[in-house]
């Protein structure tokens, strides 16, 4: 039976006894048969509304264990088995305090569950986001079907107006595209012929035709939806720590009620229905229900609202060790970078230069290559054709060409090979203008270099300055050169360089950097992943790699640099709205123990089980109302505003 229904259930069937309770000081009403009247009722109650309490301590009391509902049924069961005895021996009786604990205990969960439907809207949100259908060639005509329908490959045509269906890339026309539904990103953005289009988008005013490449579950929109669902239903280790509080405390609290008991009847002399009542209200005001929903309920606004950002927190772990980040790491390409780099210089013949180096690089899928492959079709320069293609880890590439031994890459290639002075100087020139010399070779020695720039990112110089003002390390590590690192980091701002790093060795350079603290490592690329995984804390930039992605804990759809700053923040919110969660289960019970007890009983202060009851309800209300503020709080990139 639902919560909800239990409720109404036990509402309805303590409502006589409450008109009696209040009705009873000023006209001496009583119910219809009495005592039994109220029997019948408030068995109803625990057989129907009180029956999961009861099943799930009897289910914690076999595996040796006990949880909330074992408070919540043995003071209830407590009350109603002595108000049985105490009616057939004519004694004053509180069946209403059974009732209206289970009611009150149920009225806090209902609003739980209310506040949690309304907490995890954001899943809901982004499924009601995809397009239903979409116009997709059929027999060269353009014909509307559902979205279940579409296979990869498929040419779609969008026109203004219209959402985009699947993820894929546009073939044919140009457009803006609102994507702020997807990424967060408010400004539209323009798209034409080679660009690539995320489902779910609204087109704005051009029409243009896309190839579907990812759909289903595979489109971008069902990746982020799988996502924020793992998260929000994620374990936080913090929650480990309210697990072990939960054994200790409940049997703690059923000492503290026996205890109670016997203080009033054995040594202060109350009579037994009196030192029953302190005992029953120690039990029900202690139960903290809302511990339980201290981490999941601030797991899921905090991750929802970031989906709704651009930003993706994958589990509960992640909040939690964001609040411990010393350092944050960058990768460069397409990172710190735009990841589009371009030819700038050929030094040497410029035709055998590039017609040798595309030749090479046609097999390799680098950043580099592709700017080098770029530039000889733009300048029309055929590739010369290669045999015994050999691909050197963090080095470059080599193959035959034309029968001569011919080798693209860096200078971790020169250790047999002779390069003139004049090279030399015109490379420590051009790196010194942070640009990425790339040499070309045939038969162990240089015929040329071939200079490529890749720019910051717009946005990079600011990440930087947000870090470092919330007194955060920022580190970049590449397999650059010093002297092209160390000028891009110049530019925007990095701390420290770590250059010249082979893909395979980035994970042991961030084991090195957490023996000063913990990491936070940012990348995009395949070669990223191990250095991800490493970190104490990964974020992936969602341009990257699918394996990147799926390495980092955070992932940054926007692909802002900035967001970084706005990740952190947002962990750091949701973590601490966990802690603040955990005062406001525990303040309750801490405040309203001794009351109950009946410490202050000579002042005339005085805990009944019914408002014990409604006390731990607003405890939960409590907690749940703190995690939906959470959605409303400032979330800013400077620190002192988070």
């Amino acid at each position: 039976m639902k919560i909800a229904t239990r409720f109404w259930v036990s509402l309805v069937l303590s409502l006589p006894m409450l008109i009696e309770m209040i009705l009873m000081p000023f006209t001496n009403f009583m119910l219809p048969g009495g005592h039994w009247t109220m029997f019948v009722l408030t068995t109803l109650v625990m057989l129907i509304s009180a029956r999961p309490f009861v099943t799930s301590a009897w289910a914690s009391f076999q595996k040796h264990h006990s949880n909330m509902d074992t408070l919540v049924a043995i003071g209830t069961a407590t009350a109603y088995i002595y108000s049985i005895y105490a009616m057939l021996t004519g004694k004053a009786v509180f069946f209403e305090s059974a009732a209206f604990v289970i009611t009150f205990v149920l009225l806090g969960q209902v609003l739980e569950e209310k506040m949690r439907d309304n907490a995890s809207d954001a899943i809901e949100k982004l499924v009601n986001l995809q397009a239903k259908e979409a116009e997709v060639q059929r027999d060269g005509q353009f014909v509307k079907i559902p979205l279940a329908e579409i296979v990869a490959g498929d040419l779609i045509r969008v026109k203004p107006g219209q959402k985009v269906a699947v993820d894929g890339t546009i073939v044919e026309g140009t457009s803006t595209i609102d994507e702020s539904m997807v990424t967060g990103e408010s400004m539209p953005v323009s798209k034409a012929k080679g660009d690539n289009v995320i489902g779910s988008t609204i087109n704005s005013n051009g029409t243009f035709i896309f190839k579907a490449e990812k759909v289903g579950d595979d489109t971008m929109l069902a990746q982020i939806v799988e996502l924020v669902k793992k998260a929000q239903n994620s374990h936080a280790p913090i929650q480990n720590l309210t697990d072990k509080v939960s054994d200790i405390f409940v049997p703690v609290v059923l000492i503290i009620a026996i205890a109670t008991f016997l203080v009033w009847y054995v040594i202060l002399g109350a009579n037994v229905a009196d030192a029953l009542i302190f005992a029953v209200s120690v039990m029900v005001i202690a139960c903290p229900c809302a511990l339980g929903l201290a981490t999941p309920t601030a797991l899921m606004v905090g991750t929802g609202r970031g989906a709704k950002m651009g930003i993706l927190i994958k589990n509960g772990e992640v909040l939690e060790a964001v609040n411990d980040v010393k350092t944050v790491v960058f990768d460069k390409t397409g990172t710190i970078t735009v990841g589009k780099p371009e030819v700038t210089d050929v030094i040497g013949d410029t035709k055998q230069i590039i017609a040798v180096a595309a030749g090479l690089e046609e097999s390799s899928e680098h950043p580099l290559a592709t700017a080098i492959l770029t530039y000889a079709k733009a300048q029309a320069i055929t590739a010369k054709p290669v045999q015994d293609f050999q691909a050197i880890e963090g080095k470059g590439v080599q193959a035959q060409v034309e029968g001569q031994k011919a080798f693209v890459g860096n200078d971790k290639l020169l250790a047999d090979v002779q390069i003139s002075a004049d090279l030399k100087a015109q490379m420590q020139t051009l790196q010194n203008e942070a640009k990425t010399v790339v040499f070309v070779g045939l038969n162990n020695q240089v015929i040329g270099l071939i200079a490529i720039q890749d720019a910051p990112k717009a946005t990079s110089k600011a990440a930087m300055a947000a870090l470092h003002a919330r007194g955060l390390k920022t580190v970049m590590l590449t397999g650059d050169n010093q002297r092209v690192a160390e000028s891009i980091a110049k530019q925007v701002g990095i701390d420290e360089v770590i250059a010249d790093v082979l893909p395979a060795d980035k994970a042991d350079h961030i084991k090195h950097l957490q023996h000063s603290g913990s990491v936070a490592f940012v990348g995009d690329g395949i070669n990223d992943a191990p250095a991800l995984t490493t970190a104490n804390v990964g974020i992936a930039m969602g341009s990257g790699t699918d394996i990147a992605i799926d390495s980092g804990g955070i992932v940054l759809i926007k692909n802002d640099l900035r967001d970084v700053d706005t990740a952190l923040a947002l962990s750091k919110k949701t973590f601490n709205r966990i802690k603040l969660n955990l005062f406001w289960a525990f303040i309750y019970n801490v405040l309203g123990i001794p009351v109950a007890a009946g410490l202050f009983y000579g002042l005339g202060l005085t805990l009944s089980p019914e408002i014990a009851g409604l006390a731990m309800a607003f405890s939960s209300l409590s907690v749940v109302t703190s995690s939906v503020l959470l959605g409303k709080t400032k979330i800013s990139a400077h620190p002192a505003t988070v």
